[in-house]
């Protein structure tokens, strides 16, 4: 009968130290995972405040040639925004061991204002450092705002197949007074001042209003006219269609002046820069920035919103 007891207490107590040992593995478990958790909240947080990933400059200890990235539609709300593209300059510039800035640009264009404020602090650096030159290279396109932005540029180096110019400016929009005539819908717009509807897409096309946007239109192409002179100088071979909105290759583009030669960020950093070594100083989205954007979007499309109608560099 001792016996008997002996081993089932044994057994008993091999069972509470099994439970006691599951019981310490379980919290050490939870432990883990909330500290996982936790750590995982604090990295949000970096980023979402900004201290994680809006540059990704790389320490440069030697010469090197400066890079910055403008992608995709310039416009205030934008990676190609002036708000980012010119703090990543300004940082290229300053560095005392810049041999040479690459502007890499591949866009079709976007805000007049903004590529105008682009333009104008490239001509701005490039005055205060005489000694460091600043070049773009053009990847699939640099139309219309893009090009508005690289003619401030020493030089430009494109791919064969690359496409440029398109030097003019659109100022789109919709008009639904058919529509609304066939709904039977009636338009009231109440305002103080002859042109404060002015282009109101509900109301019939006022001709006095329509003319007053194509010479508004027609001025802001003449600023960018003078800026692409101004830029290229002789080396622009003009003809009728230089200005007309068309749009090259980069072949066409170099014979036309529009661009000086063939090259990539590689090649132009070895060849001309004489500096292998690229340090890419582009200001770069941040999580918070991306998820804040895309949730933006997702809720205008959902709501059945879109881009309105402006004048643009496209």
């Amino acid at each position: 009968m001792s016996d008997q007891n002996n081993w089932e207490r044994g057994v008993l107590e091999k069972l509470a130290m099994s439970a006691i040992q599951e019981q310490r593995r379980a919290r050490h478990w939870g432990i883990f995972f909330k500290m996982l958790t936790l750590g995982f909240m604090f990295l949000v947080l970096f980023i979402s405040m900004g201290w994680i990933g809006k540059s990704e400059v790389a320490l440069s200890t030697g010469k090197h040639t400066a890079l910055v990235d403008m992608q995709g539609v310039i416009a205030e709300d934008s990676m190609a925004s002036a708000d980012n593209l010119i703090p990543s300059l300004q940082d290229a510039f300053k560095d005392k061991n810049t041999q040479g800035v690459i502007l890499r640009i591949n866009s079709p264009g976007g805000s007049p204002v903004q590529a105008g404020q682009i333009n104008d602090e490239i001509r701005r650096l490039r005055k205060q450092y005489p000694k460091i030159p600043l070049y773009v290279v053009v990847d699939d396109i640099c139309a219309s705002g893009g090009y508005y932005v690289a003619a401030a540029a020493d030089k430009i180096f494109v791919d064969k197949a690359s496409l440029i110019g398109s030097i003019g400016v659109l100022m789109d929009g919709f008009g639904f007074t058919g529509t609304m005539a066939k709904f039977g819908v009636e338009r009231r717009l109440i305002t103080a001042g002859a042109n404060k509807g002015f282009l109101d897409p509900f109301s019939p096309l006022n001709p006095s209003q329509l003319a007053y946007a194509k010479q508004m239109v027609e001025e802001i192409h003449q600023q960018f006219i003078d800026v692409v002179r101004k830029g290229r100088g002789k080396r622009l071979k003009e003809t009728p269609d230089t200005f007309s909105g068309l749009v090259w290759n980069g072949q066409r583009g170099v014979e036309m002046g529009l661009a000086d030669g063939f090259g990539t960020v590689e090649s132009v950093a070895r060849d001309v820069v004489k500096a292998e070594n690229v340090v890419d100083y582009t200001v770069k989205e941040n999580f918070a920035d991306r998820l804040a954007k895309r949730f933006g979007v997702g809720v205008m499309s959902a709501l059945g919103f879109s881009a309105q109608g402006g004048i643009s560099l496209r």
